[in-house]
């Protein structure tokens, strides 16, 4: 509502508006995301704690992992809104560090506060944090070392770091080696200058509960959560010749209503047999190319079924076409959409095709394929959470060793990487110079947050462990000195196997000070009333605005 000077009000937004303006909307925007964030802090590290999360049917997860968190929480303000997609945006662009984005999006927050209870404007604090920003993610650029793909020792290392901090610790050194392996499987040299290229699709996850966290394997060829579609069938052929096809093994039905009138008894078996015929047809066909295992996206008739049965053909249907790609990239066969063109060089090859049961199910085991360029992991683990809690962790995990394939770039973790971008800021600043000088020291006491609350969360002192990293990065050559959690030490990390991808890095400064640097613009927040129409609306129909 406006009021001319004749005093008479003018009401521009509607009844039940709410509106929040000028430092008043800056700070509760500030508060939301700085609440996040003290949240996630607890969880940091390899001695985080855990969090419980209770949805609104009951179902409870049990988890550290950031993004998963944030996902489960039902946060309404919409600044907070905004760092639940920074979160989601860091693990789909680096898998990982997505805790590090929050955590540290928050700290910025904080010092942005208290640069801006000193007078500096926020355009003076955001064009300060863009040049820290720069002068950080050249710094990471610096410092780290080159990776080589068959350098397993390290991928291993890059592998076992990421899993530090996961409920599975005790299982990392045989979850590290399979996340490794499956990575370096599906990697694909691309392009002139030869990069290295890794769909993490072309790993398919099959989780079952049951057993031990250490009997999850690795699979060089795919799992389908399908059986035998016969009992005459054999349940296990070795040297298999694996036909993929994209049609199905039953006589079609017409697309416009058909209606045939038989006058006599005896067309009926006529009819039959014709359908009967058509069928053995299509599976002589398929016999012919020399294919013993049939994969199909479509159904297979009751008939073609005892066909195949008697010629000793393991028919599977109704497959997944993502499952199906997977079987062809692995196998090294090629998807047919018609039984006509099926030819020997089509089908694919596997060593063994098993029909197993795990748990409760029967699966479709395809292993020992060639050059698989898909493979599968089957998570076990006794209580059904853990094989959740196991998922997430190797997700990571995997997220983390394509990174660092992708990239061929390592950097120290333990807070080493942080405390040397805090001291090259801290360096910077002066050369600046103004109130944005300022900004590049308050930026460099936030990314200092990140070993302090790591320090912390171990039981250490984080003041005093932050003063003796701080004299250790003195040293030009200690610059992978970083916190020894178990002892409070301050020791070259690196040498202790404990590092990371850049890329991970990289992009959590990146996510962090881009949220940042949003809500510092933020000076008014209107907020719409709902009508008791849209309130009692669903979300999918008012086009999924509370998403």
């Amino acid at each position: 509502m406006a009021m001319e000077p004749t005093g008479i009000p003018v009401i521009i937004l509607k009844e039940g508006t709410q509106r929040t303006a000028g430092r008043d909307a800056l700070r509760a925007n500030i508060m939301a995301v700085r609440a996040i964030s003290e949240m996630l802090k607890t969880t940091y590290g390899p001695k985080g704690m855990d969090k419980m999360l209770v949805d609104s049917l009951g179902d409870i997860t049990i988890t550290n992992d950031g993004a998963t968190i944030l996902d489960k929480m039902d946060i309404q303000h919409p600044a907070a809104k905004m760092i639940v997609q920074i979160s989601k945006g860091q693990d789909e662009e680096a898998g990982d560090g997505t805790k590090t984005a929050v955590i540290l999006s928050g700290e910025l927050l904080k010092q942005g506060e208290l640069l801006l209870d000193k007078g500096i404007h926020p355009t003076v604090i955001i064009s300060g944090y863009k040049k820290a920003l720069e002068e950080a993610v050249k710094t990471i650029d610096e410092i780290s070392e080159k990776i080589d793909i068959n350098d397993d020792e390290k991928l291993l290392l890059i592998a076992k770091t990421s899993l530090n901090s996961k409920a599975v610790h005790g299982a990392r050194e045989h979850l590290a080696k399979i996340a490794v392996e499956a990575v370096k499987k599906v990697a694909e040299k691309r392009g002139e200058d030869g990069y290295w290229y890794v769909d993490l699709d072309n790993i398919q996850i099959i989780k079952k509960h049951g057993g031990g966290i250490l009997d999850t394997k690795l699979i060089h060829g795919i799992v389908i959560d399908k059986e035998v579609v016969h009992p005459g069938m054999p349940k296990r052929v070795e040297k298999a010749k694996i036909a993929l096809l994209d049609a199905p093994l039953e006589i079609e039905k017409p697309e416009i209503d058909a209606e045939i009138r038989i006058n006599d008894p005896t067309l009926f078996d006529k009819f039959f047999e014709e359908e009967e015929k058509i069928l053995k047809e299509m599976v002589d066909k398929i016999a012919a190319t020399g294919a013993n295992v049939v994969i199909t996206q479509k159904g297979i008739d009751d008939v073609a079924q005892h066909f195949l049965a008697k010629k000793g053909i393991m028919a599977v249907r109704r497959v997944k076409r993502s499952d199906i790609e997977k079987i062809a990239r692995a196998t090294g066969a090629r998807i047919v959409s018609n039984i006509e063109d099926l030819k020997p060089e089509d089908l694919g090859e596997a060593e063994l095709v098993e029909e197993r049961k795990v748990g409760d199910d029967k699966m479709i085991f395809i292993e020992g394929a060639k050059n698989p360029k898909s493979v599968t992991i089957l998570i076990r683990a006794g209580l059904e959470r853990m094989v959740e809690e196991a998922d997430r962790a190797i997700h990571d995990a995997l997220s983390a060793v394509a990174d660092a394939i992708r990239d061929g770039k390592i950097v120290a973790g333990a807070g080493a990487t942080e405390t040397e971008i805090a001291k090259r800021l801290r360096e910077l600043a002066p050369r600046i110079g103004g109130k944005e000088q300022l900004a590049i020291e308050y930026f460099a006491k936030a990314v200092e947050t990140l070993p302090a609350v790591l320090a912390e969360n171990a039981g250490l002192d984080p003041i005093e462990t932050l003063m003796k990293l701080r004299a250790a990065h003195e040293d030009p050559s200690k610059k992978f000195y970083g916190i020894d959690i178990t002892t409070g030490d301050i020791v070259d990390v690196a040498s202790k196997g404990i590092i990371e991808p850049a890329r991970i890095k990289a992009n959590a400064l990146k996510a962090a000070t881009e949220a940042a640097t949003m809500i510092l613009r933020i000076d008014d927040v209107i907020a719409a009333s709902r009508t008791k129409e849209e309130e009692s609306k669903k979300p999918e129909e008012s086009g999924g605005e509370e998403d």
